[in-house]
């Protein structure tokens, strides 16, 4: 079958390799129709984990169940399904309490809890920008949808950024009526202000510096913050008649930049600090690694995040952190999406046979115009 894989910084090749086979008698395999490129494949892509050359990449996936082991049950060949991007075994501990992003089975790698398809640290598992995908626990971790081809592009979001979103307006705390601040306004932030609105939120400020982002951010009801212009925090007080937000999200991760592109690892956590009210939430769905040996400083390297933890302490904030717990949220945010209340495909901007990964990984990788989220088509 035809693959996207990894060849090392800023460099990928769709390959043939071999087709995935049932290992275990809980697997199916997945013949995928859609495959996206997410925001975080870009810090293997750029070389800033350490991600081995030949890995197929690829976590945000969807398609038809084209096979099944002699153990699952409940899913059928044939079904449409949307994959997870946790990869977690439904009966350990985290498992049973909702965290499957936090699976105690699943993954391998010594001191890390949780496991993924094609990603850094996630275990040995094949991603799904591929022609098929294998899925462990299948039973568990497949979340059924209509047959056909109707919200395909909505559908597609339902394996990792919708829920990302939506959790990072969970862990912050978010009730309507607040007002909402999020950080970085690529598809996972334009997720969590999506989010925010659905969930009743007063005002959402979606601050970056891509006009294009904003421009989006501001097409679904969010008021847009161009870092680029001015100070975001002295935009968002002045907007805010001084109170600050209720409740913030980071979207940005341990890649944060200024507008004129120098990395500061600390610097959207520090502007969460200032531009949050003080006992008000903040949801971090933005990833931060243990170790960045590409960091800016000699702290980060070691996954060490200098921010102003004493003003966070004094203020009396809260925060939440870590990668959502996908199955926690996606069958109700399929239902959302089937009754017209949610259209996450809104942020789509290309979609590209899985022959033009290379491109799609460079385009988006530059942050060029208009390239705000990719669907790869095997």
């Amino acid at each position: 079958m035809k693959a996207v894989v990894y060849q090392g910084p800023r460099s990928v090749e769709v390959r043939d390799v071999p087709e995935p086979k049932i290992e275990q008698p809980a697997d199916a395999i997945v013949k995928i129709t859609t495959t996206n490129i997410c925001g975080s494949d870009l810090h293997m892509y750029e070389g800033r984990t350490n991600v081995e050359e030949g890995k197929i990449l690829g976590h945000e996936n969807m398609g038809f169940v084209a096979e099944i082991g002699s153990g699952v049950t409940r899913i059928k060949v044939g079904d449409r399904v949307s994959v997870p991007f946790n990869i977690a075994c439904g009966t350990c501990r985290n498992c049973l309490e909702g965290w499957t992003s936090f699976c105690l089975r699943a993954n391998p790698t010594e001191g890390v809890d949780g496991a993924a398809y094609g990603y850094a640290n996630m275990g040995p598992y094949d991603g799904g920008q591929a022609e098929y995908l294998r899925v462990p626990w299948a039973d568990f971790n497949l979340l059924e949808l209509p047959g056909g081809t109707e919200h395909e592009n909505d559908f597609t979001m339902l394996s990792d950024i919708f829920p990302t979103g939506w959790h990072g307006t969970e862990l912050a705390g978010l009730r309507p009526g607040d007002r909402v601040v999020v950080f970085g306004a690529g598809p996972v932030g334009l997720m969590a202000a999506h989010s925010a609105v659905i969930r009743g939120a007063a005002e959402v400020y979606v601050v970056d510096k891509e006009r294009d982002r904003l421009a989006m951010a501001e097409k679904i009801g969010a008021l847009p913050i161009d870092l680029a212009e001015a100070d975001p925090v002295e935009q968002i007080m002045a907007a805010t008649g001084g109170a600050g937000a209720d409740c913030g999200v980071e979207a940005v991760g341990y890649q944060a930049h200024d507008h004129t592109g120098e990395e500061h690892p600390e610097l959207v956590l520090d502007n969460l600090v200032k531009t949050v009210r003080s006992t008000g939430g903040i949801g971090v769905v933005g990833v931060y690694l243990p170790d960045d040996p590409g960091a800016a400083n000699e702290l980060a390297k070691h996954g060490r995040i200098a921010f102003d933890y004493g003003s966070f302490f004094m203020k009396g904030q809260q925060m939440g952190t870590g990668q959502a717990p996908v199955k926690r949220y996606n069958r109700q945010l399929r239902d959302l999406i089937i009754t017209g209340k949610a259209n996450p495909s809104f942020l789509v901007s290309h979609e590209l046979p899985l022959e033009q990964a290379a491109e799609g990984y460079e385009k988006f990788d530059h942050r060029d115009d208009g390239w705000t989220k990719v669907l790869l088509r095997p």
